[in-house]
């Protein structure tokens, strides 16, 4: 068993108590994850993680007071807060909000209906400061993105500091591509094309990977239209 002190934090924030209770067993009955705590607004849900300081938050969108949208966004805008991600769990693929909590700093998105062992692997995957994006809450995300008519934009100056094969990364991390797809796609190893997504994060200040996916619709490094984007 992994020792307590080794443990992965997890704080739970849900406006529904039963589901709330259901989180909670499953996470406390994996031996290298706990739950330190748990929340049913988004005003507590802040209170919380500047108390317990959890690695990782399961963040429900929907939330009286202040909604998930906003108390991610306060917790990726606090210096302080630096180390906590948050997993964002929503019931509908087409979630409305789901583009605004990436924007806000989300590092990922799974449906409620999950499998649970995969539920478990994400909130490791999240901890180890990876980003998780369930491959069809990507592609609808991706599809609602580029069908809306004006979008936030970024000056393509934001992309100067990439090189041309660190671009290219980005722009397929925009379409939705894993480490193992956009190795294969560019013909280099997993290894090298996590170097280049790491090197890319780093001049553009991204928290992580999921916020490259922003950067890449934003700055119109991947477009609508683009081929092969869905």
């Amino acid at each position: 068993m992994t020792d307590c002190g080794a443990k992965i934090r997890v704080l739970i924030a849900d406006d529904q108590a039963l589901v709330r209770t259901g989180f909670k067993m499953l996470i406390d009955s994996a031996d290298d994850l706990m739950v330190v705590g748990t929340a049913s607004t988004g005003v507590e849900t802040i209170a919380l993680v500047r108390e317990l300081l959890p690695d990782v938050v399961l963040m429900d969108i929907r939330m009286p007071e202040m909604d998930g949208i906003e108390a991610t966004q306060r917790i990726a805008d606090d210096p302080e807060l630096a180390g906590v991600r948050v997993l964002v769990l929503t019931t509908f693929e087409l979630d409305e909000y789901i583009f605004e909590a990436l924007h806000a700093g989300a590092s990922g998105f799974l449906l409620k209906d999950t499998d649970p062992d995969d539920l478990l692997d994400a909130v490791r995957i999240i901890a180890n400061g990876e980003s998780l994006l369930a491959p069809r809450v990507t592609r609808r995300l991706i599809a609602e993105y580029i069908s809306r008519p004006t979008t936030p934009t970024l000056s393509a100056d934001a992309l100067e500091p990439l090189t041309d094969r660190e671009r290219e990364i980005v722009m397929l991390v925009g379409r939705g591509l894993s480490n193992a797809e956009i190795a294969a796609e560019l013909f280099i190893s997993p290894a090298t094309a996590k170097t280049h997504v790491s090197h890319a994060m780093l001049k553009l200040q991204a928290r992580d990977r999921a916020q490259l996916v922003v950067v890449a619709y934003e700055t119109g490094l991947v477009s609508p239209g683009s081929p092969g984007e869905l």
